[in-house]
């Protein structure tokens, strides 16, 4: 019979990146509306850039996202679900080959054996058709959904060339939003950051302010993004925002450099920039401790 790797033994085996274990995602003293016994994780996967190609920055990129998808079946029991903020692929003008990278794209990760597949545009996926081409391949930019007491949202702050949410989606968020308790655990999935961590860099949305401050009424609100390829915290309030690190390679701290760019590859290095996040929850607090790619 063959040994179940626990998730951790999985994923360092597999040796991938941008992964968010999220277990008890909010405090006990939040869950008294939610299903308080019934524990679940699930996984984060960011910036996998499906069809970059440059061996300066990660010398074997076609290999990333199959190792994700591996290392994620190999768990047990499984996540209850999957999402991926953003940058599924790399961009193209080349609107032919766009679709090909998301066909590509989908069919590797449709072998994820969960329940459910969540999926958010990137900019590199979605401003140059204003997301057409990634609704055809996997639906609507924004939805929600509650899974076992928490509410969930993915919101899409890349499709309008102007990089921001926008009239309609806030509109459909503040509805959303107003039809909940203060004491219902709130989660929001975004690619851009809500908040101006580097604006000259990109790393910002023009009307995210309008969002975080929709969730500030709530008592556990946290907002999960993508986009920098590193991990941060900030808080905005009561609002916990927490990047993820790519699947594909790194980029420099904000600020840090005169340009962004991604970070060149050391093969002697023990963390590469890429690596993978457990997140836990005690009675008050959330915890995160990260695994890097070796």
């Amino acid at each position: 019979m063959k040994a179940q790797l626990s998730r951790r033994d999985a994923l360092k085996l597999a040796a991938i990146g941008g992964v968010v274990f999220a277990s008890r995602l909010v405090p006990d003293r939040f869950l008294s509306a939610a299903h308080a016994d019934d524990d679940f994780y699930f996984v984060q996967i960011s910036d996998t850039h499906w069809g970059f190609d440059d061996p300066t920055v990660n010398p074997d990129p076609r290999a990333t996202l199959a190792k994700s998808v591996e290392a994620i079946n190999g768990v047990s029991p499984a996540p209850d679900f999957v999402v991926f903020t953003g940058d599924l692929t790399h961009k193209t003008k080349d609107a032919a080959i766009r679709r090909r990278r998301m066909a590509e794209f989908k069919e590797i990760v449709s072998g994820i054996k969960v329940p459910k597949l969540y999926f958010l545009p990137g900019e590199h996926d979605a401003d140059m058709d204003r997301g057409a081409a990634f609704k055809e391949f996997f639906g609507e930019t924004h939805q929600s959904f509650t899974h076992k007491g928490v509410y969930f949202a993915t919101i899409d702050n890349v499709s309008d060339p102007d990089g921001i949410i926008g009239i309609e989606q806030l509109t459909w968020l503040r509805r959303e939003l107003a039809a909940l308790p203060p004491t219902q655990p709130v989660v929001l999935f975004t690619h851009r950051p809500l908040f101006d961590l580097k604006a000259d860099w990109d790393w910002f949305t023009k009307d995210g302010p309008e969002a975080v401050e929709l969730l500030k009424p709530f008592q556990a609100a946290t907002v999960f993004y993508g986009h920098v390829h590193q991990e941060n915290h900030h808080m905005t309030g009561n609002v916990a925002h927490i990047s993820a690190r790519s699947a594909m390679y790194p980029l420099p701290a904000p600020g840090s450099q005169p340009k962004k760019a991604p970070l060149p590859w050391d093969p002697a290095a023990a963390d590469h920039g890429i690596g993978w996040r457990q997140i836990g929850a005690s009675a008050d607090t959330l915890s995160l401790k990260e695994y890097p790619t070796t």
